[in-house]
């Protein structure tokens, strides 16, 4: 396979970010050189290299063009769900990302390099939990795919051209541009079928089966992928010439279908997971996002299903807080948390109002109280440093630069990181972690011209050390630009 040229093997998406003593985030290296997860077989490594680096270079387009629905608690479930499956599907020791869109389409992702993307409306549909990770273990099926099947000289040979094709189609059927996006992927495959990178019937077949396993042993009822298939099955029949985006890149067949629950009736599971009440709650998280014009809708679509109290008292309760009464709100998230105290979500929950409130000593006290039993739990965290930056900006700097060290692929957390640091005299290193933010955003030009900035106030200021990182760093980031144009 062709390599990069060597300025993009140098700076292609290389995250390391140093400040100075006592103020260091680190982040990962995309270079082949650093160590990168395998998504291919080990012969493969330029390959799984180049896929990686091309994987994230699509999520950062992706997130310049899609809407985000960033919500702290439903991304850490869903990174908690496959976290339990990545052993389960030959991905153990990988590197995904988790990506949530703020769409009530119903579709989830998988895009070469470990990108996982799960849409909102996915929640909506998947009334229950082992729906849900059905679909996501299918995903990550895919991914299982890439990590085994390099063998064929031809597929590594073609694999950059067809995978930057079929990724560009990917992203603009992801951002909205329907059957368009589609038609550049289905031409990739047609173009480049070796490379076996797009979504065939074969392929989805055999990630059904990766995902059927991963399921059982992970302790989900392997027949909710099939209830999940038969569902989405009436809804595409239902809507006639539009089905569900799903559908449209997962060709889905009764031939497929019937495997699949042949599949799933030969799996033995000692012990199958209830339905987990945490799902009810990020579901309700869900819909009122998706209704979040007229939040009674959410509550009328969970009042149509089967779902435990307490995830109605929980919508309820969110939605009192929309309308202002935010003591009736934090009262009701208050009791729910003393009936389920083994549940980090309730209270993260109550912290995050408080902040959104304007309560901001009771944010951080709710916070620092959920941290001390869950050290590290991100939605308190978040919560924590938004509300430390209107109390105490070097100690929100302190949080939120720990926070960064963990999760360097966070614009979220860089956004937040940038306010600290410019709130607490930090200027040069604010203007760095925002010109991250953007270049973690896609917007790699704009980032560029703020390290500009970043550099001249390190200068002003007689910051050598810094001054040294955002040349560096500028190096890197025409690196990323260069990059992304392969999807433009």
């Amino acid at each position: 396979m062709p390599r990069c040229p060597s300025r993009l093997a140098v700076g292609i998406l290389c995250l390391a970010l140093a400040l100075p003593a006592g103020a260091q985030w680190t982040q990962p290296q995309w270079d082949s050189a650093a160590g990168l997860p395998s998504l291919a077989s080990s012969d493969s490594q330029a390959a799984s290299g180049e896929e990686f680096r091309l994987g994230r270079a699509w999520l950062r387009q992706f997130r310049a063009r899609a809407p985000q629905w960033q919500d702290p608690i439903a991304q850490y479930y869903v990174e908690s769900l496959i976290a339990g499956l990545l052993p389960h599907s030959g991905l153990g020791g990988s590197q995904t990302l988790v990506t949530l869109v703020d769409s009530r389409q119903l579709n989830a992702f998988a895009v070469p390099g470990g990108i996982i993307g799960v849409n909102a409306g996915l929640f909506a549909f998947a009334e229950e939990e082992a729906a849900l990770v059905s679909v996501l273990a299918h995903e990550l099926g895919h991914l299982s795919q890439r990590h085994y099947a390099r063998g064929q000289a031809r597929a590594e040979q073609t694999q950059v051209p067809a995978m930057a094709a079929m990724l560009a189609g990917m992203l603009i059927a992801a951002a909205g541009g329907g059957d368009a996006g589609i038609g550049v992927a289905m031409g990739s495959q047609a173009a480049f079928i070796q490379d076996r990178l797009a979504y065939s019937r074969r392929f989805e077949q055999e990630a059904d089966r990766i995902g059927l396993q991963a399921m059982a042993q992970a302790g989900y009822d392997p027949e909710a992928m099939v209830r999940m298939f038969r569902a989405m099955q009436r809804m595409a029949s239902l809507q006639g010439g539009n089905p569900p985006e799903f559908l449209l890149t997962h060709p889905l067949t009764e031939s497929r279908i019937s495997d699949a629950e042949d599949r799933a009736g030969q799996l033995a599971t000692s012990s199958i997971r209830r339905d987990a009440l945490q799902y009810h709650l990020v579901r309700a998280r869900a819909l009122l996002t998706i209704h979040e014009r007229d939040p009674q809708q959410a509550v009328t679509r969970l009042a149509q299903d089967d779902v435990p109290e307490a995830a109605r008292r929980y919508l309820d309760a969110l939605v009192e807080a929309r309308r202002g009464n935010t003591d009736a709100a934090l009262s009701a998230l208050d009791a729910l948390a003393r009936q389920e105290p083994d549940l980090g979500l309730l209270p993260a929950s109550a912290a995050q109002m408080a902040y959104d409130a304007g309560r901001y000593d009771d944010a951080i006290e709710r916070s620092r109280r959920l941290l001390r039993l869950m050290p590290g739990y991100l939605p308190a965290t978040l919560t924590l440093g938004e509300a430390l930056l209107q109390r105490d900006p070097d100690e929100a700097w302190r949080v939120l630069r720990e926070l960064a060290e963990r999760r360097p692929e966070d614009p979220q957390v860089f956004t937040l990181l940038a306010q600290a640091a410019g709130r607490s005299g930090r200027e040069a290193w604010g203007h760095l972690a925002r010109a991250e933010q953007l270049q973690l955003s896609g917007r790699v030009s704009e980032g560029i011209r703020q390290l500009e900035v970043a550099r001249r106030v390190a200068e002003q200021e007689g910051d050598a050390s810094a001054t040294a990182r955002i040349e560096q760093r500028r190096e890197a980031f025409i690196g990323y630009r260069e990059t992304l144009e392969k999807f433009q």
